[in-house]
This record gives structure tokens, C-alpha cells and sequence, in this order.
């Protein structure tokens, strides 16, 4: 069953690539969906994907790359539709 949760990782995230980090996880993992740093220097994600792959691309997420610290991470359920790929959106 597919499901679409949206993600806020807070902790060292910025400015170290962690938005190509998780493009790459995505599609590894086979979900859809965009990432995108927020200005109170979190980042946010929606990921929509089979339960299975979207439980293994937040557990990554809760890993973070080498370079990253993640000191949070909220998922919730979300609505919104699937977009097409997995891309980087701009700063909100």
C-alpha cells in the first residue's frame, strides 16, 4: 500500500549537500517526491511511496549522510499528490 508522509529533519542539514544526499536515497529506495531546505534551517521532505520503501527512505534519513547531524525528525501522513521523480525544491 502506498503512503505519503512529510518529513522535517532539524540539526546540521544545511549547506553540506544533504538535499543531493537525499535525492540519491529516494531513488534508491524507490519513492517519489521533493526535498527542500526551510529558512528556519530545518529541512522538508514528502516522500510518497510503497510502506515498505518510504519506511526505509525515512530510516536513512534518520541516519543522515556523513556529513549531516540530525538531531530530529517528524514524519507525519500527508495528502498531497505524487509528483513525478524525486526532486529539490527552493527554500521556503
Amino acid at each position: 500500500m502506498a503512503s505519503t508522509q512529510r518529513v522535517f529533519i532539524s540539526g546540521k542539514v544545511q549547506n553540506i549537500g544533504f538535499r543531493d544526499w537525499i535525492v540519491r536515497r529516494a531513488q534508491e529506495n524507490g519513492v517519489t517526491g521533493w526535498v527542500r531546505n526551510l529558512r528556519d534551517g530545518r529541512v522538508e521532505i514528502l516522500v510518497v511511496g510503497e510502506d515498505d520503501a518510504a519506511t526505509a527512505f525515512i530510516d536513512a534519513c534518520r541516519r543522515g549522510s556523513d556529513l549531516a547531524r540530525i538531531d530530529s525528525l517528524q514524519a507525519r501522513p500527508d495528502d498531497e499528490r505524487a509528483p513525478k521523480g524525486f526532486t529539490k525544491r527552493f527554500t521556503a
